[in-house]
């Protein structure tokens, strides 16, 4: 029987906790029964009130239904969509365009890219088949975290579940890192070496404590294996060579039952085992003690779980938000505290009660007031992005870029007069719009356009192919439009998402009967100037 031990936990990992939000906190935190969008806007305009900033206003209709759009299903609305909304009278319109974006398949479809795209990063595979199936089925987080490191392919509804592993199985402390940094928002791999040179908290001890329950995973053909004995060695820095024991990150170990290393002919008979098992395309042998296992029991543990549900609630408000309540995403210590320590202990403990219900939590924030906010500061410089006073602008994903672009360049008469059935739009487009999307780079922290993608916008043969004057493309229509400002106003609202104004109208106009020897080619340059604009590229 296994017995897990805890160390005394120094003043220094304590502040850890309680710096990452830790629900162990001795804080006042709003009752625990108050809706997610309320305690979101009272910790937020709480601490507005405190520096003394009244924050921006809420942004337009049209801006909230784009937002929305491209946030809960990856792109944007089609002109239809945004028009119905934007006329809507009805007083919880928001709250019902949500729930219907979430019930579509294609909020499945989207979660899965963006996790995938979380997850993946810096390697080749990718987890999308899986992810797609567990969202569409609410699978709580804890338990996909737990399907990932255990990464067992037999079992029903698994497939695919070990690509997280796999592409990371040969170099373990890649695998130590990525696993670290993404579900515990803990980046030790600078404790490799030697102790942390600037946050003292990580020590030599927590990496290659959190290294040793991935020292016995072997690739094993298309499965992973996990061999019963292993052991990691370290030197300190003082030239003491140590032993490391499994141990998580608050310091807490567990023991591993007695075990000794196998003879030669034992070693050479368990390789013959799995070489037969590889070739018949069969699992390897399940170990009597998996360490692996030990990391998602230990990992999810009152009092241990702080970590995994902290990384998680702030990936998260960083995708919606633009920016994390703690800050790199990697870096949750106590050096690092987050911008709203009680916003993110009460989020984190709300997630834990719930059972790791992500869409619960993903609908909570994108139902706050703060979430609206406009984009636009009207005076003066804009305050700290961490005040969260004015929503930021981020750049679209390659798929949301790509899907978006086959929306607004698709013939508005040839989709439904109304709101598209959900998922069927993204379900016809995904397969095109990813092949550009693979062109495309993520866009990182610092988004600039590259040279590549500049190219590819300007001139490739896939997005020129969108600006064909062929049936059920947006030159097509707009050519068959006689009314100047009627054409204007049909390429705004289907590329833009947005009514235009009455300056946009004049120039734009204006520039087309400048070219009427010459109109299709000049409607496909204004719908590419839109197309490749500031406003179409970024979400705001």
């Amino acid at each position: 029987m296994r017995r897990i031990l805890r160390l005394p936990l120094s003043t220094l990992a304590i502040t850890v906790l309680i710096a990452a939000g830790s629900s162990a906190r001795a804080v006042d935190l709003q009752p625990a029964d108050r809706p997610i969008p309320e305690v979101v806007d009272f910790y937020l305009d709480a601490k507005l009130s405190q520096e003394g900033i009244k924050p921006a206003a809420a942004t337009d209709d049209a801006g909230l239904v784009r937002r929305l759009t491209l946030d809960l299903i990856g792109r944007i609305p089609t002109a239809a969509e945004m028009r119905a909304y934007v006329e809507s009278t009805q007083p919880e319109k928001q709250v019902e365009l949500v729930d219907r974006l979430m019930a579509s398949p294609a909020y499945a479809r989207h979660m899965a890219n963006e996790l995938d795209a979380m997850m993946m990063a810096g390697t080749r595979g990718s987890l999308r088949d899986y992810l797609s199936r567990a969202i569409e089925e609410d699978r709580p987080w804890d338990q996909i975290f737990r399907e990932l490191i255990l990464a067992d392919e037999s079992q029903p509804g698994l497939k695919g579940v070990g690509n997280y592993l796999k592409p990371r199985a040969k170099d373990l402390d890649r695998l130590t890192s990525d696993v670290s940094s993404i579900f515990f928002g803990v980046d030790v791999s600078c404790a490799k070496c030697h102790d942390h040179p600037r946050v003292v908290d990580w020590k030599q001890d927590h990496y290659y404590g959190m290294k040793s329950f991935f020292a016995r995973t072997y690739e094993a053909g298309t499965f992973l294996g996990e061999n019963d004995y292993g052991n990691v060695k370290f030197q300190t820095t003082g030239g003491e060579e140590r032993q490391a024991r499994l141990m998580f990150l608050t310091g807490r170990i567990v023991d591993v039952p007695a075990a000794k290393e196998p003879s030669k002919e034992e070693q050479k008979e368990e390789k013959r085992r799995i070489a037969e098992a590889k070739k018949k395309k069969e699992p390897p042998p399940a170990p009597k003690f998996s360490a692996r296992a030990q990391l998602v029991d230990v990992a999810l543990q009152p009092g241990e779980r702080d970590f995994f549900a902290n990384a998680i609630v702030n990936r998260l408000w960083h995708r919606f938000f633009g920016s994390g309540l703690v800050i790199p995403l990697d870096q949750m210590h106590s050096a690092n505290p987050p911008s709203h320590p009680e916003l993110l202990a009460w989020l984190a403990r709300d997630l834990v009660e719930h059972r790791y219900d992500l869409r619960r939590l993903i609908r909570g924030l994108v139902l706050s007031q703060a979430y609206a906010r406009t984009s636009i500061w009207q005076e003066g410089e804009p305050p700290d992005p961490r005040l969260f006073a004015v929503a930021a602008v981020r750049p679209l994903t390659p798929v949301q870029l790509t899907t978006s672009m086959w929306v607004a360049t698709t013939d508005p008469s040839t989709l439904p007069a109304g709101v598209v059935p959900p998922g069927k739009l993204e379900a016809d487009l995904d397969g095109r719009a990813r092949e550009l999307a693979n062109a495309l780079a993520k866009p990182g922290e610092d988004y600039q356009i590259g040279v590549s993608e500049a190219l590819l916008l300007s001139n490739g043969d896939r997005v020129q192919a969108l600006l064909t004057d062929q049936k059920e493309r947006l030159v097509g229509r707009l050519a068959q439009i006689d009314d100047g400002d009627e054409r204007v106003a049909v390429a705004v609202r289907n590329i833009l998402s947005r009514p235009p104004a009455d300056e946009e109208v004049s120039l734009l106009g204006e520039y087309l009967a400048q070219r009427s020897d010459r109109q299709v080619e000049a409607i496909r340059q204004l719908v590419w100037v839109l197309l490749t604009s500031a406003e179409f590229r970024f979400n705001h």
